[in-house]
């Protein structure tokens, strides 16, 4: 049984959507360490009440994955999923993301390269090879060949997960002492996943979830109930609910957009993504002067600030692409679309490669000013430019 009757065609507009966050994800992180920069290309600080365009691409990338999320289960569905399939299916995607969100924090800090016996850089690229082994898409028609280089992978991580060490004295292993950003969007899927099929996809349901998020992060931050333990707990666990609320809004974007019961007119999509976005945006002024914007405390209005955006900037992609079929602009950005955690972590394979090879490419006159800046938009075309060569490569994470 379906939840919601969807196209089975892939959705251009949401690929596009998808291929310009990364694009501009990666120019963000690399130019994060240039210095002489403008504050509006950087994160704000927590206590700024205040964002700029690089706050919004995490929270947009939640927003792609709840726009996907009605999609992909309806295509497991359609494949013959049974519910308890359904369930592993997701369950084993939930676990992947944690496993190289928590494996990347580790490698990023509070290593012990010599209790290690090896390099971070070293111990990195294994892990990234192992990584790719077990969640690359392969073409062969030999399944024992795919199950072998899986397996192979598995034993490696396993492996690097014992080997590695932390602390002055090497005296602890891995630790979560955050989930890295692949493990928040990890917990955000699983139980946005959850709430989706709870409501059967509901877009009333999935709008009562997305307040119930929001009052789950006032509730737990409220400095009167935090002698109450309950309250204590969720205020620990209010970043993740309003991940959720990102993901849980994308998902009644994409029902307005894509939903096929009943004959909608384009017009009156768009008019019901105008409601979404002033209820977002109205929410998130409301509620800013008691919480603020902060992406580092994920607070209410920064999320329902990001969701109006996003449903902004969707919204405009799917009437250039969708409705009006001007759509050659977007061939270099669908390879990227189609293999996002590969280009994801493709920077950090670089740079530890560069790292074991004690040589650099970037130019040191380029990690200052706006020649920093030119460069970070080099190296982001760059890295789309090498992950097309790795898509005909036939390399593609799957998760």
């Amino acid at each position: 049984m379906k939840y919601n009757t969807l196209t089975t065609e892939r959705i251009l507009s949401i690929d596009v959507f998808r291929g310009i966050t990364i694009l501009v994800m990666i120019f963000v992180n690399d130019v994060a360490g240039v210095g002489g920069i403008p504050q509006w290309m950087k994160h704000m600080p927590a206590d700024a009440d205040a964002m700029t365009f690089v706050d919004v691409v995490f929270p947009a990338f939640l927003f792609i994955v709840g726009m996907s999320l009605p999609f992909a289960i309806n295509n497991r569905l359609a494949k013959g999923d049974f519910f308890w399939q359904l369930q592993q299916h997701i369950v084993w995607r939930t676990v992947g993301l944690l496993v190289l969100g928590v494996f990347m924090v580790n490698g990023e800090g509070g290593y012990n390269e010599e209790a290690m016996g090896m390099s971070i850089h070293v111990w990195s690229l294994l892990f990234y090879g192992s990584a790719i082994l077990v969640w690359n898409n392969y073409p062969f028609r030999q399944k024992s060949l795919t199950w072998a280089l899986k397996g192979a992978g598995m034993v490696g991580l396993i492996i690097l997960g014992f080997l590695y060490r932390g602390g002055e004295a090497g005296e602890h292993g891995l630790t979560t002492q955050w989930w890295g950003i692949l493990g928040l969007i990890g917990w955000a899927y699983l139980i946005a996943c959850v709430i989706y099929q709870l409501v059967g996809g509901s877009r009333f349901g999935l709008m009562v979830a997305i307040t119930m998020c929001v009052l789950w992060y006032i509730l737990g931050r409220l400095p009167a109930l935090q002698a109450y333990g309950i309250f204590q707990w969720m205020g620990a666990q209010a970043g993740h609910m309003s991940h959720v609320s990102i993901v849980l809004s994308g998902i009644v974007l994409s029902l307005i957009f894509f939903e096929r019961k009943g004959i909608r007119t384009n017009t009156q999509r768009f008019m019901q993504a105008i409601v979404l976005t002033v209820i977002a945006a109205t929410a998130a002024w409301l509620l800013r002067p008691m919480h603020g914007i902060s992406k580092i405390y994920a607070t209410p209005p920064w999320c329902l600030f990001c969701v109006a955006i996003c449903c902004i900037l969707f919204s405009l992609l799917y009437w250039f692409t969708d409705v009006k079929k001007i759509s050659g602009w977007t061939a270099f950005l669908k390879p990227a679309a189609a293999n996002p955690l590969l280009i994801y972590i493709l920077p950090a394979i670089l740079y530890h490669i560069q790292s074991v090879l004690g040589w650099y490419f970037m130019p040191h006159a380029f990690h200052h000013g706006w020649l920093g800046v030119a460069w970070s938009l080099c190296y982001a075309v760059i890295i789309m430019g090498i992950a097309i060569l790795l898509n005909k490569a036939k390399i593609k994470l799957q998760l």
